[in-house]
């Protein structure tokens, strides 16, 4: 059976993304207090949000007159398959290569790499 490949988001719908995530629960006006400032437009955020319900990541629920908007993409799913296609893209689908690749520039120190292997151990 063919995994479900969802669309991959640009970096604006990932921000609002994240927000929905940590709040679960938001009105436009409550994800615009959330982003750092300068804050974009309201029509900004609500057409961004738009484009994420059309995408498959949203839904709402209505609220008086205005919408209350949720994520209906977990953060994990989403995560994992970004993951995934950064290392199919970048590494021909090796972890092996991606992490000698951090090694080789130093981002992953040898006691970094031998605690992450401990904690996969843990979680096993």
């Amino acid at each position: 059976m063919k995994k479900s490949i969802m669309k991959q988001l640009t970096k604006a719908e990932e921000d609002i993304m994240q927000i929905l995530w940590q709040l679960e629960k938001a009105n436009v006006k409550a994800i615009i207090k959330e982003l750092p400032s300068p804050k974009p437009a309201y029509n900004t955020v609500s057409t961004i949000v738009r484009i994420l319900e059309s995408k498959g990541f949203v839904d709402y629920e209505k609220l008086g007159k205005g919408h209350l908007y949720f994520p209906v993409v977990k953060k994990q799913d989403y995560s994992n398959q970004s993951i995934t296609k950064l290392v199919d893209n970048y590494f021909h689908g090796s972890f092996k290569s991606m992490v000698s690749f951090f090694m080789k520039k130093n981002d992953i120190s040898l006691n970094d790499l031998e605690s992450v292997l401990r904690d996969i151990e843990n979680e096993k």
